[in-house]
């Protein structure tokens, strides 16, 4: 889809494979959305014929071909389907181009999502995967094909040290990208589907609060069950080996410096929940695996991330499981887990 909206408007929330090719940049928005106001749509429509000079038309002509000649079987859309949108495709018409724009525009299909995610949480058959931090619950989805992967649309592991070195999207990038995920799953899988459980925020994003809702008050879950020494490769697999190079390419020479104050950064986030002496003992820690990393080396993390592990996070996974105890449908480790929701099939009135 081709987005003309301005870029200030894409930011903040677009769709899935959109691509932000605008009619009017920011400053030109604000300047017709004042005429607007003071001077009305007249005046509005005849300041924006003003700044559309020749040279600015053919540099979104361009653009706009190239996108159309790269997805023929696109549409464009605006905020509300109106003048954007009609003017776009007149100056595509006038270069010998018909492409088609959404009627109603982003706010008809961002309400069509909002609505269409309260009928999915409400009609399909969801089933949520729990376990202890580092379980490898989010490796386990990706083994079935009918699941939500509610972390990688956020962009962040879930955790105190969850943040991945590319940004999370925004809030309505988010909820539109579970929504459309729920659609899919919706139409062309009749069994359960998974989706792992989360708390109300991850990273910097919140759930929907009918999904959080459902989740704490609704859904069945199952439990994945994984050895403390499991976990422990795990986490240094995914926070340290897998993350390390991802700074290394993008920092080069500054990587160890940058990766190194984030993770200290993020241990002094829960120092509070720790308690003094456990975060100082942690952060010496962790501060001698981090130097021993600068040469390759990761076996320093095993202790301090056992340890946090033990002493912070299953502490307060347990806690949170006893209270939904009467919703578990299965608890078992990995493969026999695995299985079981392949074969799967809930009740009618579930």
């Amino acid at each position: 889809m081709m987005d003309v909206r301005a870029p200030v408007e894409f930011i903040k929330g677009a769709f899935p494979n959109s691509q932000n090719i605008p009619l009017l940049d920011d400053l030109q928005r604000q300047m017709i959305g004042t005429q607007y106001k003071e001077q009305g749509q007249d005046q509005a429509i005849k300041l924006g014929n003003e700044l559309a000079t020749p040279l600015i038309r053919e540099q979104r002509l361009a653009a706009w071909k190239a996108f159309t000649e790269t997805h023929p079987d696109g549409v464009l859309y605006c905020f509300r389907g109106g003048l954007r949108s009609k003017v776009t495709q007149q100056w595509l018409k006038e270069s010998g181009i018909n492409y088609p724009f959404i009627e109603g525009g982003y706010k008809a299909m961002r309400t069509f999502l909002l609505e269409q995610l309260k009928v999915s949480l409400n009609t399909m058959p969801l089933v949520l995967v729990s376990g202890r931090t580092a379980s490898g619950k989010t490796h386990f989805l990706h083994k079935l094909s009918h699941y939500i992967d509610l972390e990688g649309r956020a962009n962040h592991r879930g955790s105190s040290f969850g943040a991945m070195i590319t940004p999370q999207p925004s809030q309505i990038d988010f909820e539109n990208s579970i929504s459309i995920d729920l659609l899919k799953q919706r139409h062309t899988h009749k069994q359960a589907v998974f989706m792992e459980d989360e708390g109300r925020l991850i990273g910097q994003l919140a759930l929907p609060h009918e999904m959080l809702k459902a989740m704490g008050e609704q859904y069945p879950l199952v439990v994945l069950q994984t050895p403390m020494e499991e976990r422990v490769v795990i986490a240094v697999q995914d926070y340290i080996t897998d993350l390390y190079p991802h700074y290394q390419s993008t920092h080069g020479e500054q990587a160890h410096e940058i990766f190194s104050e984030k993770i200290l950064f993020n241990l002094s986030r829960i120092q509070k929940r720790l308690g003094g002496e456990l975060h100082k003992t942690l952060h010496g820690q962790l501060s001698e695996a981090l130097s021993a990393l600068a040469h390759g080396d990761e076996e320093g993390f095993a202790q301090p991330i056992g340890t946090l592990l033990e002493k912070y996070y299953d502490p307060m996974y347990d806690y949170q499981l006893s209270k939904r105890q009467g919703r578990v449908l299965m608890q078992a480790p990995k493969e026999e887990l695995l299985e079981w929701a392949k074969n799967y099939q809930p009740k009618k009135d579930q």
